[in-house]
């Protein structure tokens, strides 16, 4: 039998047990009081636990934490958090707030049904001060529990909320440090969090597009996703349903031929029938392997393209899914509707290298099939040759022994070249612009949509210089 001891959960568990100023309130939906029978587990609850409360029941939850139409969602928890919070500092903060550092935990989460496969995920998160009567920090994470079975699931659970409990504590001025040990006693096959804000005096230099940069970068989550205005949001939440229209590429930074690739796809799409009239969710997409070009990750080149783009008014996913039918794969968790990914001759040519699906058993057949789903389509815009002649999509040449495939996928529009292109553009590359860029060569500025040329120059991105 193994010791309670033995794992880190329960080391921490005990050692918050043992720090005699925080006291606080465990408020949990969805998968069991997990977190705090972690506390009562390891022996010393009583300096740690003010109240627990589950409340399971929709009208309970309801009249406790006010009319909510999604019990699990980010909302939701905001309203468990300042009801808890602000009930705690009432009842608790006149008696003893001079010696406690008082704080609020909840989670909500959808756990494994014992009717329905549904998707299994929660959100959770923590109020609390650094010292007592000081103004409160918060923390929160989106979770996706991935165990089978919903006790798996609750251990899981349990486990990470008091990784993030003991990070509030012990770990908040090493972030790098706290981010990797949410998944101590975990790995992630079990837990992937997509989705963390810090917010708080604590927490006020703290950028939290780099820290749910971190998540991907330390295996935490395969994607992360950012609204136009730098916000982090989670993809149920960007795509439930909708039709997605999703661009790969460097922006380093956005040249005429990434903006007229997504005007041109965007205007074939909205032509397809099974669109129905509905306008398409535009997202961009940087992979990992693409921000460690240079071999590591240059922040402030990063924060750039974020801000580029959102200054654009566009949607950023940051993924470490470097084959398109894995990106597919993702993307379709959250969308039944028809998913279009614009793209360029060179990234058709690694779709059809079968070196990208050795580890499929199906190899190169298995991996198309993943990726030409009901509804997903390709955009293929055309490029130059080495000897400047037009090469389009219908003119591809592929492998002697996929030939016949390929035919099917452009005869069946699987595989659509795009029309309406802007020739002059062809064989202009974001390497090409940035190196005239750095090198104060204003030739650039014709490279570039002239809005992108405004915001590089007003913001001076890429270290462009007057």
């Amino acid at each position: 039998m193994i010791n309670q001891f033995e794992l880190k959960v329960n080391k921490k568990a005990f050692e918050i047990n043992m720090a005699k100023p925080i006291y606080g309130t465990f408020a949990e939906i969805g998968a069991g009081q997990e977190v705090a029978r972690r506390f009562f587990h390891v022996g010393g609850a009583a300096g740690t636990v003010a109240k627990t409360i589950s409340a399971y029941d929709m009208t309970f939850s309801d009249a406790i934490y006010g009319k909510s139409t999604r019990f699990v969602s980010r909302q939701r928890l905001g309203e468990m958090l300042d009801h808890e919070y602000a009930l705690l500092m009432e009842r608790l903060d006149e008696k003893c707030g001079t010696e406690r550092t008082f704080f609020a935990f909840a989670d909500t989460v959808a756990a494994r049904s014992y009717k329905t496969l549904n998707e299994s995920h929660g959100w959770m998160g923590i109020r609390f001060q650094s010292s007592p009567r000081g103004q409160p920090n918060e923390i929160i994470l989106h979770v996706r529990m991935l165990d089978p079975h919903n006790l798996e699931q609750q251990e899981a659970l349990g486990i990470v909320g008091v990784n993030l409990i003991y990070g509030a504590f012990f770990l908040r001025k090493d972030l790098k440090a706290f981010i990797g040990s949410l998944l101590d006693d975990l790995d992630s096959t079990r837990i992937e969090i997509d989705v963390i804000r810090f917010s708080g005096p604590d927490f006020a230099m703290v950028d939290n597009r780099i820290m749910c940069l971190e998540l991907v970068t330390q295996g935490l989550a395969q994607a992360v996703l950012f609204r136009a205005d730098g916000e982090v949001m989670q993809a149920a939440d960007a795509f439930y349903h909708k039709p997605l229209l999703v661009e790969r590429g460097s922006f380093r930074p956005v040249t005429n031929v990434a903006y007229d690739m997504m005007e041109c796809a965007h205007s074939m799409f909205l032509m397809e029938d099974d669109l129905q009239g509905e306008k398409p969710e535009i997202l961009l997409e940087i992979t990992m392997k693409n921000l460690m070009s240079s071999g590591g990750i240059d922040l402030q080149d990063f924060l750039d393209r974020i801000d580029m783009l959102g200054a654009m008014g566009r949607n950023v996913m940051i993924s470490n899914y470097g084959e398109f039918y894995r990106l597919i794969q993702y993307l379709s968790r959250y969308t039944n509707r028809p998913i279009g990914l614009p793209l360029g001759i060179p990234s058709l040519h690694e779709i059809f290298d079968e070196k990208y699906y050795i580890n499929l058993d199906g190899g190169i057949l298995e991996g198309l099939g993943r990726l030409f789903k009901k509804g997903v389509r390709l955009y293929v815009y055309p490029t130059k040759d080495e000897n400047g002649h037009i090469l389009e999509a219908a003119s591809y040449q592929v492998q002697t022994e996929l030939r016949a495939l390929y035919a099917y996928l452009l005869e069946n529009r699987f595989i659509i070249p795009m029309a309406g292109c802007k020739l002059d553009f062809l064989g202009l590359s974001s390497l090409q612009v940035l190196e005239k860029l750095q090198k104060g060569d204003p030739e650039w500025e014709k490279m570039v949509p002239s809005e992108v040329c405004e915001i590089i120059k007003s913001r001076k991105f890429f270290g462009w210089r007057p």
